[in-house]
């Protein structure tokens, strides 16, 4: 989750400066360009007014002729729009005349007439024939009195100059608009961002998710765990992240593979060792003259020996396969009670060499079981075998089957000398091995270590105890479905 989280907070740095940077332009940008629109339909009703203004300002009758009638008649119109959800009901517009030398000789507010506006932008660069436009307050302390005047030159007949005419509006006459798309713009503005928050936050779930199981699988891995890519669900990878995860589990499989090998070579030819050297004495001794029992003891002895090699090679190959598979490929229903009858069945000729019994108890209705039946039989088996090795001559070897919670518990108990405290961490390594009792050669050291493999395998776990009364008791738990 920790790179989920900062792949959130960068995305969601970025949007948000993205975000307030475009809302920012355009609010910015919207009370200069509804300004300038204005400014252009000034532009258009100033020269408009100043073509019909024209006669009446060159005959000396701007104050009291058609034009100054006719602006007064616009005034007391009742318009009756609403524009974009905004009443408009009389003109805003304010129209000055001045003379040539920029004095003001009609008002249609009455307010000015008389006074010299030479000195105002509009006024004054329109009579040197440039284009005259300027915004001033009112009311200097108060941004909102600010108003536009654009003017346009009254020409006599010869071209001349002979007044200007400006047309004014209030800016605060279009401040309405202004301030609705600033609203809008800032509304989806916000649902823009939150939206892109909500891609990001899903793309730094997903990417989070993806990179969590890769994580979850490497970490497994070097822990020496079984481990495989996810195959479903959510944190299956997908797209660059299937590619990147195969490559990692090819990776891993072809270094495990190369370990692998060269542990099992240094382990079979560091165990091969007793058990050759006990068959070339032998064989060194038989090459001389010997008393017909020596040579049959020392012909026995390469017999055991040699069978103790193929022991552990079978044993050994099993293991490394057991080893190697990651999952249960197809699983079976069983029924682990039967199958510990026949396993107690099997071990009954090696029970009765030993002088030992085997019995099963198997709680009712105990459930199946999901696994491999050969795997599960396999440590039924070394588990029954083990147990009758370390058994006393006239004891019993107990397979009990019961269900502990959502788990199936296997237990095989005898009445042997048990376990020595410096052993018991020990029994489930690979070749570790305890003398027997009747002092016979020791074990492969394979067969619990094969047990724990294979409930490893089943996603459960094997382990091994001193009981009250004498003997060990070997423990596997299996998880039930």
């Amino acid at each position: 989750m920790k790179i989920g989280l900062r792949v959130l907070l960068g995305y969601f740095l970025i949007v948000a400066v993205a975000a307030l940077l475009l809302v920012n332009v355009f609010v910015q940008q919207v009370k200069p360009g509804v300004r300038q629109a204005m400014e252009d339909t000034l532009a258009d009703t100033a020269n408009v007014l100043a073509e019909l203004a024209s006669d009446d300002l060159l005959a000396g009758r701007i104050h009291e002729g058609q034009f100054a009638g006719r602006i007064r008649a616009m005034g007391q119109r009742e318009i009756g729009a609403r524009i974009w959800g905004q009443p408009k009901h009389a003109p805003s517009y304010r129209i000055t005349v001045t003379d040539a030398r920029g004095i003001v000789v009609y008002d249609s507010a009455g307010r000015d007439m008389g006074r010299d506006n030479s000195r105002w932008n509009d006024v004054h660069r329109t009579l040197r024939g440039q284009y005259g436009a300027r915004s001033s307050r009112d009311d200097p302390d108060d941004e909102m009195s600010s108003v536009m005047y654009v003017a346009a030159p009254i020409r006599d007949g010869q071209g001349r100059i002979a007044g200007v005419l400006t047309v004014s509006k209030p800016n605060r006459s279009i401040q309405p608009f202004i301030e609705r798309s600033q609203d809008v713009i800032l509304r989806w503005g916000w649902v823009l961002l939150g939206s892109a928050l909500l891609v990001g936050l899903l793309v730094a779930w997903w990417l989070s998710r993806q990179l969590a199981g890769l994580r979850r699988y490497a970490d497994a891995v070097s822990a020496g765990q079984r481990a495989s890519l996810p195959e479903r669900g959510i944190e299956k990878p997908a797209g660059e992240f299937a590619d990147l995860g195969r490559a990692l589990e090819s990776m891993r499989r072809q270094l495990d593979g190369k370990q692998y090998v060269e542990h099992y070579v240094h382990s079979l030819t560091h165990e091969l060792k007793s058990p050759l050297a006990a068959i070339r004495a032998a064989a060194e001794l038989l090459e001389s003259p010997l008393p017909d029992a020596d040579r049959a003891r020392f012909a026995a002895s390469i017999g055991s020996q040699s069978r103790r090699m193929a022991t552990m090679v079978d044993k050994l190959l099993a293991l490394a396969e057991v080893e190697h598979r990651q999952r249960i490929e197809r699983p079976e229903s069983l029924d682990i009670a039967a199958l510990a009858r026949e396993v107690a069945d099997d071990a009954a000729s090696h029970g009765q060499v030993a002088q030992v019994r085997v019995e099963v108890e198997a709680g009712e209705g105990l459930p199946d079981l999901l696994g491999d039946p050969f795997l599960l039989r396999r440590l039924l088996a070394n588990l029954v075998d083990n147990a009758i090795d370390f058994s006393p001559v006239g004891g019993v070897v107990e397979v009990r089957l019961q269900v502990a919670g959502d788990a199936l518990a296997i237990e095989v108990g005898d009445r042997g000398p048990g376990i020595p405290d410096y052993a018991l961490e020990r029994v489930f390594e690979r070749f570790y091995s305890l003398p027997r009792p009747d002092g016979g050669i020791r074990s492969s050291g394979l067969g619990l270590n094969f047990v724990a493999e294979i409930a490893k395998l089943h996603g459960g776990e094997a382990s091994l105890a001193n009981r009250d009364g004498g003997g060990a008791i070997a423990r596997v738990v299996l998880p039930i479905g």
